[in-house]
């Protein structure tokens, strides 16, 4: 394969993945961007996509019966509507007691940002009554759209509303999750200059913003670095595993 993957990391099958999906993300040239999000995601949750029991635990997700019995990359989670654009998680990962939606950030959070915008649609009554924090999110970010500098919150609520569409569609006995995974890099690719540690630390304070304006919510919001998740498999006892996260850190440094 090219070097846009990592040896142990079926390469060919993930780009089959990328050319279904929308997003044009290899064709356009952005997934070989030295920024690109999605090149991180694919190469550090591909190595599982074949192997999806042998996925560690995700931190702070205790309450999960582990192993995962599936795992999709590019994931269109749908609206209960037909028309208009879905969400897509940079992965998707079925276990026996939960339905886990991983949104992955890199560079994102810290370039310009647009201000947040919703349809109109996402005020039909149709949310359930245990998704308050989300539409309280929601209908403030209508009034402000600017709440967040460095979280994209607008985007996060969007896809915690179509977790939980899809669990309902399943049955309702899965647990929604989103997890949110971000890297914190040290230098822009391109120029080499330092990325703000002021801005990291005010993009962590927004992740602990959102995460308690949504507690208690039926989708359930859980967040780590990729630097806590990577340290994480470091310390695994597979050791294909321990060197998957060492070959994902050189490559990547997120």
């Amino acid at each position: 394969m090219t070097d846009r993957w990592l040896p142990s990391v079926p390469g060919a099958e993930i780009e089959r993945i990328f050319d279904a999906a929308a997003g044009n993300e290899i064709a356009s040239g952005k997934f070989d961007s030295p920024e690109s999000s999605a090149a991180l995601a694919a190469n550090a949750l591909g190595f599982f996509l074949n192997r999806p029991q042998d996925l560690p635990p995700l931190p702070d997700c205790d309450r999960v019966t582990w192993p995962a019995r599936s795992l999709s990359l590019e994931a269109e989670v749908r609206f209960p509507w037909s028309g208009g654009r879905h969400p897509v998680l940079d992965c998707l990962v079925t276990t026996p007691s939960a339905l886990i939606g991983i949104e992955s950030k890199r560079f994102e959070p810290f370039r310009s940002k647009k201000s947040a915008s919703f349809s109109d649609a996402y005020w039909r009554p149709i949310w359930g009554d245990d998704m308050k924090g989300y539409e309280g999110v929601r209908d403030t970010l209508r009034a402000n759209g600017r709440l967040y500098d460095f979280l994209d919150a607008a985007q996060l609520v969007k896809h915690a509303f179509a977790l939980r569409t899809e669990v309902h569609r399943r049955g309702g006995k899965l647990t929604p999750i989103l997890f949110y995974l971000y890297a914190e890099p040290t230098v822009w690719p391109k120029d080499g200059r330092l990325v703000d540690e002021n801005d990291k630390a005010r993009h962590r304070e927004e992740i602990t913003r959102f995460a308690r304006d949504v507690e208690g919510d039926e989708v359930i919001f859980r967040s780590c670095s990729y630097r806590e998740l990577l340290k994480d498999w470091a310390r695994h006892k597979d050791g294909g595993i321990r060197a998957h996260a060492a070959a994902v850190t050189r490559r990547f440094s997120p």
